[in-house]
């Protein structure tokens, strides 16, 4: 069984009933329980409106929740050092978001593929889904 980490963009769309996000969480939950990160849920939850509340943590509530920890903390700190030295910048929140994928052996779905250029990351291509 595949175990995929749900980036707070593919979750937004699916909360805005966009087919392709529907698609691709129905092609997942066949196999897998889709999961998601505190980061993400606080990104999500940062655009929600009144009327969508309810929808929206019914929604959260159905995933699990990995849980930021020390140890994802510190692969995110040496990801951003190492690759600062090689010229790249990673950005703090996507980082913590690739080493929990990375440390709990997940694929990350998401739409932003540019943002996660980490060697160790798997990535679920979501355009294999039309």
């Amino acid at each position: 069984m595949n175990n995929y980490l749900l980036d707070s963009n593919i979750i937004i769309d699916f909360l805005l009933k966009r087919p392709k996000s529907i698609k691709i969480l129905e092609h997942l939950s066949i196999n897998s329980v889709p999961s998601t990160s505190p980061v993400c849920i606080a990104e999500v939850q940062l655009g929600v409106k009144k009327g969508e509340i309810n929808k929206t943590n019914q929604f959260l509530d159905s995933l699990i929740i990995y849980d930021l920890t020390k140890e994802i903390a510190n692969l995110s700190g040496k990801l951003i050092r190492e690759y600062k030295e090689k010229g790249k910048t990673l950005n703090l929140v996507d980082t913590l978001i690739a080493s929990t994928c990375i440390i709990n052996g997940l694929t990350l779905v998401t739409y932003n593929i540019k943002h996660y250029f980490i060697e160790d990351l798997k990535l679920f291509d979501t355009d294999q889904i039309l």
